[in-house]
């Protein structure tokens, strides 16, 4: 008996993944054959998981639903469905502009679709059908944020912060463990914020402390904390535990008092300051991952020398940037004027990135001739590529490490740098 095929494409970040996998697995239980982000989109039913973040996601996620009711149109396709940030926060708007769509769902109702395809006996559950490599997954402990910076229409799209039940997250982890996982991508909003929700208090470092404990977790890797109201009791756990990575994901955006206050970021300049020293101090050895925004609604040229000066300063290992692009909604496009040119935007994001590439060049240089502990993720041609626990997925550097001997991929071992690239580093495999 022929089975129907679902195409699930998913767009944005990796919280958006982590529901596709599950929807993924809740198609099979049903008994459809699934196919993630295939190369040749076919199905009898498609599902679009869509972003909703910044213009550029935007755009990619209605030229994706576009190209695809086009494709139905020509009945290429059977079915389609668009869920996700997109749909939940414009789904009046694009049920009226795409009619060809057969349903819209949003960020927390898709879990719904199944049932009304008639299958009412798939039940909910956090189980899934993996789209990274098996060696790997990411984690999600909660969802939503509370924190309403000016510029961010999150909040507005995923609602208030919901943390995730600490028990369930630890059965997902174990059963994780158990299919062959290593590594877990630990991702929210928010890291910062879990626990307050649900049991009254802060509750990170347990999680993490209980989650490092489990065996077979090999590395835990922290992603989006947020600098106010930074839970300090994580630090002796990261510090403690050899399988809690030394790297922590959290985002500045900026550094000037000015544009902290304007960003509506409750934080100082001098509170940032001591935040890193005080994590750079229990965590020795930490990777610190920041993303920092230009181009806000009244940032000046002093500002913009600032945030400069705080990079130099600060010298993250890894950095992202990007330049402010107005979201409907949010507190800056009801209090302010986007009043800086997309030139200067644009001169100020280069100006930033090329900093950071030789402040990452710098550092770097300084693992040459060192003993790494990689995870192997993948074989090219000339290398296999892997990760040390300074690197999370997709994101950060990679290591290439020459070819001398067969290796398994998501296998550890240990190698030595030879050379060293502003992002990536070149190994060999220590004897």
């Amino acid at each position: 008996m022929k089975r129907n095929r679902v195409d699930i494409v998913s767009l944005g970040c990796s919280k958006n993944l982590v529901d596709s996998e599950r929807l993924m697995r809740r198609f099979a239980d049903a008994g459809y054959d699934v196919f993630h982000d295939a190369d040749r989109i076919s199905g009898e039913i498609v599902v679009v998981n869509t972003c909703g973040f910044i213009g550029d996601a935007k755009e990619e996620s209605i030229e994706m639903i576009l190209q695809l009711a086009e494709a139905k149109k020509r009945r290429r396709i059977g079915k389609l469905f668009v869920m996700g940030c997109l749909s939940e926060r414009y789904r009046q708007e694009l049920t009226e502009e795409i009619p060809e769509v057969d349903r819209f769902y949003g960020k927390f109702d898709w879990d719904s679709l199944l049932s009304d395809l008639g299958h009412s006996e798939v039940t909910c559950s956090t189980a899934r059908i993996l789209t990274t490599p098996s060696h790997y997954a990411y984690i999600k402990i909660a969802e939503g944020c509370n924190r309403f910076c000016s510029y961010c229409a999150i909040p507005l799209i995923t609602g208030r912060f919901q943390s995730y039940p600490m028990e369930q997250i630890l059965d997902e982890v174990r059963a994780l463990v158990a299919a062959g996982v290593k590594e877990f991508q630990i991702i929210a909003q928010d890291l910062s914020y879990y626990g307050e929700d649900l049991y009254g208090e802060n509750r990170l470092a347990q999680l993490i402390d209980r989650m490092a404990q489990i065996e077979g977790v090999e590395w835990i890797r922290l992603h989006y904390a947020y600098p106010a109201g930074f839970p300090y009791d994580l630090l002796p756990v990261m510090a403690r535990h050899d399988n809690v990575c030394k790297y922590l994901d959290i985002a500045l955006q900026h550094i000037s008092d000015n544009m902290l206050d304007k960003m509506l970021r409750h934080v100082t300049k001098q509170e940032t300051y001591d935040l890193l020293a005080r994590i750079r101090q229990e965590v020795p050895g930490i990777h610190l991952r920041t993303t920092l925004m230009v181009g806000h609604p009244g940032e000046t040229e002093a500002d913009f020398e600032e945030l400069l000066q705080f990079v130099r300063d600060a010298r993250f290992e890894r950095m992202g940037a990007f330049a402010y692009c107005e979201e409907e909604g949010t507190y800056a496009a009801r209090h302010y004027t986007d009043d800086i040119t997309d030139e200067v935007k644009q001169q100020r994001l280069d100006s930033l990135m090329a900093l950071q590439e030789e402040i990452a060049a710098e550092i770097n240089a300084t693992k040459l001739h060192t003993i790494q502990r990689v995870l192997i993720d993948r074989e090219e041609a000339d290398y296999y590529v892997g990760r040390t626990q300074y690197d999370s997925p997709e994101v950060d550097n990679e290591v290439l490490i020459e070819k001398s001997c067969q290796l398994e991929l998501g296998t550890f071992c240990d190698v030595e740098i030879v050379e060293a690239m502003p992002f990536d580093l070149i190994a060999r495999l220590c004897q």
